[in-house]
């Protein structure tokens, strides 16, 4: 079932998205080389508990994944963009990092994600990042009253095929509210004119992610972190937006003063 929200619940999750997209651009500031991504995750804990907010990952237990999640915040390295398990692994110079957060904050959810390049970045993983903030970009455009789900899908594969980078069909955008995943269902891949209509009031995860050579996905023996097939570098990139009358409202939106490079 699609909850449409009111302005007042879309304001309340506004307030949950702005303290998401505060938090990911602290973690963007302290993804530094040396950092170990235990810090971030601990980093993360202490702003939540501080917060009085609601970790969203904390004891997820879906039908994919090896038990429940036991961290704040998904941390995924170069080859790895979704679910990336925070282990004990210290940041080097280059490093693609994708990172990912789901909270709420007096009942309602938000979710976001960014990828940013630590130390020097290559140009060819700087390209791959931009392409998944041009799709997101494009896919928020499109949700507009009227529109169809099929219309975001195809929004983002366009920019994906304009890239050259393969599109993976199995994880995705999605609703939410309430709680974290909630119907529809968002591919990043998809037909326009196609699937359900679009109605003020819906609130969407958008999430394009991308890896540079394979649209095929490994998960790592921990059951949880997900890798590109052919160990090419991914990014990811992901705001809650509210689909409303005069257009899209971005819940997440960053500060635009901070750069994709950290």
């Amino acid at each position: 079932m699609i909850e449409l929200k009111s302005p007042a619940e879309i304001e309340q999750m506004r307030i949950t998205g702005q303290f998401i997209a505060q938090t990911l651009t602290e973690l963007g500031e302290l993804a530094e080389i040396g950092v170990n991504l235990l810090d971030l995750e601990r980093h993360v804990r202490q702003r939540i508990g501080e917060r009085g907010a609601e970790s969203c990952y904390w004891d997820y237990a879906p039908s994919f994944g090896n038990g429940p999640f036991r961290n704040m915040v998904c941390l995924s390295v170069n080859d790895a963009v979704l679910h990336g398990m925070p282990h004990d692994y210290v940041l080097r110079d280059g490093d693609v990092l994708s990172m990912d957060l789901a909270v709420g904050i007096d009942g309602w959810v938000a979710d976001s994600a960014r990828t940013v390049i630590v130390g020097t970045p290559d140009e060819d993983d700087l390209r791959l990042v931009r392409a998944t903030e041009e799709a997101l970009a494009v896919g928020i455009e499109v949700a507009r009253p009227g529109n169809r789900v099929g219309d975001i899908s195809a929004a983002i594969e366009a920019v994906a095929t304009a890239y050259g980078y393969p599109v993976n069909t199995e994880f995705g955008g999605h609703g939410l509210g309430r709680t974290m995943h909630e119907d529809p269902h968002i591919s990043n891949k998809g037909r326009a004119g196609r699937g359900l209509k679009l109605r003020a009031g819906m609130t969407l995860a958008l999430e394009p992610w991308f890896a540079r050579t394979t649209d095929k996905i490994v998960f790592d023996p921990d059951g949880w972190t997900i890798r590109s097939a052919d160990g090419s570098r991914t990014a990811h990139s992901e705001h809650t937006i509210a689909i409303t009358d005069d257009g899209p409202i971005v819940l997440t939106e960053r500060l635009p003063h901070h750069a994709t490079v950290a």
